[in-house]
């Protein structure tokens, strides 16, 4: 693997197949080709959010041709989410209001989509009723994509200090919060500390091996310990990153957007992937648990 491309991930280890070998390549050469110019992380963000909610839009129409353009537009907007982190990775920004943007950004686009097409539902059946699926869905897929990135970040933690310098605990980001003046940034901590928030309740024997680490090592923690929390973390990572991230959800939505069968994606993430995150959660827990208790 070419080691310019490598150093613009986050780590091999996180990535998901189709991520490493599609979606990152594609966006490692619109981001060498933007670095040196005045375009910044942020703005390529901001790009992707109008890409993507273009897509729900296009998806509340019964027309086959707009949902393939609608598909390729949420594949451009995934290519544009990972441009900005490439790139902001190529210049050495490091931003957190960045980070932060770029989650909800991700949420629009799906905002977007399960809006839109409860709207061609309810169009097509004369009920509203499809609000509600809609909004278990999007309720689903909010907690599904917190917990999956803090997997992922928690992964990273383990690599290297650098790597992990994402994974935060709820009392960071509330000082941190303190310290921002009033305005969209301080809207923005508020959201990612309610983010914080639900992450670290879900996940108290992750928590509890962390507060031990530190209480013993602080910030050096022994390599026999990082490798083996990467290497028991993989194993489960594929059950995040191949089905609740955004590959495994599109793959499914493009396929039930095609045939028509809308109401068939909201039991899929109401249901299956609810299922899956709640097996991940699980033996993610357990896994922590025994690591806590062999310190």
């Amino acid at each position: 693997m070419d080691k310019e491309f490598e150093a613009s991930l986050k780590s091999v280890e996180t990535e998901n197949a189709v991520d490493l070998y599609f979606y990152r390549p594609i966006g490692f050469q619109i981001a060498r080709a933007l670095r040196n110019t005045g375009i910044t992380p942020n703005m390529i963000t901001v790009l992707s959010i109008f890409v993507g909610v273009g897509t729900g839009i296009l998806f509340y129409f019964d027309s086959l041709i707009l949902s393939l353009i609608g598909i390729l537009l949420l594949v451009f907007a995934n290519v544009l989410d990972c441009v900005d982190g490439q790139l902001a990775r190529m210049k050495g920004i490091n931003s957190e209001i960045g980070r932060i943007l770029d989650g909800v950004a991700g949420d629009l686009w799906f905002l977007s989509i399960y809006v839109c097409l409860a709207l061609r539902l309810t169009y097509m059946h004369h009920t509203a009723w499809f609000f509600l699926p809609a909004l278990i869905a999007g309720i689903s897929h909010l907690l599904q994509a917190n917990i999956t990135d803090y997997y992922k970040t928690a992964h990273l933690f383990f690599v290297s200090p650098e790597k992990g310098c994402e994974f935060h605990n709820l009392e960071q980001v509330r000082r941190k919060q303190k310290t921002v003046k009033k305005g969209f940034q301080k809207f923005f901590f508020a959201l990612y500390e309610a983010y914080t928030d639900v992450q670290v309740n879900m996940t108290p024997a992750l928590q509890a091996l962390i507060r031990n680490l530190c209480a013993k090592y602080g910030d050096d923690v022994p390599e026999d310990i990082r490798l083996n929390f990467r290497r028991k973390s993989c194993k489960l990572m594929k059950w995040c990153i191949d089905f609740l991230t955004f590959n495994g959800r599109t793959i499914v939505l493009f396929v039930i957007v095609l045939t028509g069968y809308i109401w068939v994606y909201f039991i899929y993430e109401a249901v299956i992937l609810n299922i899956i995150l709640f097996i991940a959660i699980r033996r993610h827990e357990r896994m922590c648990r025994k690591i806590n208790e062999s310190l």
